[in-house]
């Protein structure tokens, strides 16, 4: 009886998350067997996409090209130095707001969400108003007495707009794993004879490391894919993977070569984010002895 009880409820509670599961196959799943199916299709100039013909060409073409390297190289050293960026200033940044007394706390915090509720694309013009030839940055840098300095459409500019952008979702899964943390574990270590430093270190870095992994993963995750902050920050020259594929899709009307590039970053980006995770995790564990 106990075991068709057991049979009964691991049944139903298959039946209440069917809706959630239909729900990311349609939206999640069957896009992503499409683009890979896509990536594959025959494309001629003339004719476009030739549905049912299927070929290699379009990874050949992709392995093969310098000029595809140079994209991808470029997203990915952008990327991992936006996601060093974030964890240099959000991580301490999530520290002080967890030692923040009330209001002040819920006031930063606000602060902190605040700028998600604006559109990314707002938030590029805005970027792109600070930074261009006649921006304020300029303008301050010719009142001080020196020279404009070219800002728009440069590295710098796509970096610094997608660090701006990508620090809350760094702050916030690193100040949930401090919210875990007991500050009688700091005021043990230090009345024991243990500096700020070694305290920081050895018991307060190790236990936000869960935090520090969701952020980085989500930053990174989402700088090598962003679009909107390189099309308008970076200019037709500094291409990222992302606009490649726009221009494929909508300038070159070559669907398969779009899909190929996005296959292979999805690809890339998994790769990437799992050996991650599994060195993060394993030097974490190791550190709590696990």
């Amino acid at each position: 009886m106990s075991t068709f009880a057991a049979m009964r409820q691991g049944g139903r509670g298959y039946l209440l998350s069917m809706p959630a599961m239909v729900l990311f196959f349609c939206l999640l799943v069957l896009p992503l067997c499409l683009t890979l199916v896509l990536s594959f299709n025959v494309f001629d100039v003339q004719l476009g996409v030739k549905s049912g013909a299927y070929t290699l060409s379009q990874y050949l073409n992709l392995f093969s090209d310098s000029y595809f390297y140079e994209i991808f190289f470029r997203t990915f050293w952008i990327s991992a130095l936006v996601t060093l960026l974030c964890v240099v200033i959000g991580v301490p940044e999530a520290y002080i707001l967890s030692r923040m007394g009330t209001p002040w706390r819920s006031i930063f915090l606000i602060l902190i969400l605040t700028p998600l509720l604006i559109s990314v694309v707002v938030r590029a013009f805005g970027w792109s108003l600070l930074l261009g030839a006649d921006g304020l940055v300029n303008q301050a840098i010719q009142a001080l007495g020196g020279r404009p300095v070219k800002l728009l459409y440069t590295s710098f500019a796509v970096i610094i707009a997608l660090v701006h952008v990508m620090l809350p979702f760094m702050i916030i899964p690193v100040w949930t794993s401090l919210q875990k943390l007991d500050p009688a574990a700091e005021q043990a270590a230090l009345s024991l004879g243990a500096s700020q430093a070694k305290v920081m270190r050895l018991v307060v870095l190790p236990q936000v490391m869960p935090g520090v992994l969701s952020g980085t993963l989500i930053v990174f995750g989402l700088s090598a894919s962003s679009f909107a902050i390189p099309g308008l920050l970076g200019g037709r020259r500094l291409k990222m993977v992302a606009t490649v594929v726009y221009d494929q899709y909508l300038s070159e009307l070559n669907w398969p070569m779009g899909a190929t590039i996005a296959v292979v970053l999805l690809v890339i980006n998994l790769l990437v984010m799992l050996t991650w995770n599994r060195l993060v995790e394993g030097r974490y564990k190791k550190t709590l002895g696990v």
